[in-house]
């Protein structure tokens, strides 16, 4: 999955700025990079899925499939693909943090002998 950290690149008018592109334009490159690639295998699998699915699932071995679109839906996309996995990492977090209390909760637990 790649990933393209270069923010001052981009052209964003004076109502389309706000404080998160500020941050992430005043980031290293490098920062920015290792944050992208801490996503689990499992994470990047459900995104390309989503973007498969808004795209349309056609197989691309029976179809030459093109995909024609316009700058702001294609920002429309990526918005949608970051939100997305925003989302399934604080999920895979959860349930991380879920299964460690667990595994304590039956630690800790007196024997019943």
């Amino acid at each position: 999955m790649a990933f393209y950290p270069d923010f001052s690149n981009w052209e964003i008018t004076e109502e389309e700025k706000n404080s998160l592109m500020e941050y992430l334009s005043s980031q290293n490159s490098e920062t920015l990079e290792q944050v992208a690639q801490s996503a689990t295998p499992e994470i990047k699998q459900i995104i390309s899925q989503n973007v498969r699915g808004l795209l349309g699932m056609l197989p691309s071995s029976e179809f030459n499939i093109q995909v024609v679109t316009n700058k702001e839906n294609l920002a429309n996309l990526l918005a949608s693909a970051m939100m997305t996995g925003y989302f399934l990492r604080q999920m895979e977090q959860r349930r991380d943090l879920e299964e460690n209390l667990l595994q304590t909760d039956s630690f800790n637990k007196p024997s019943q002998d």
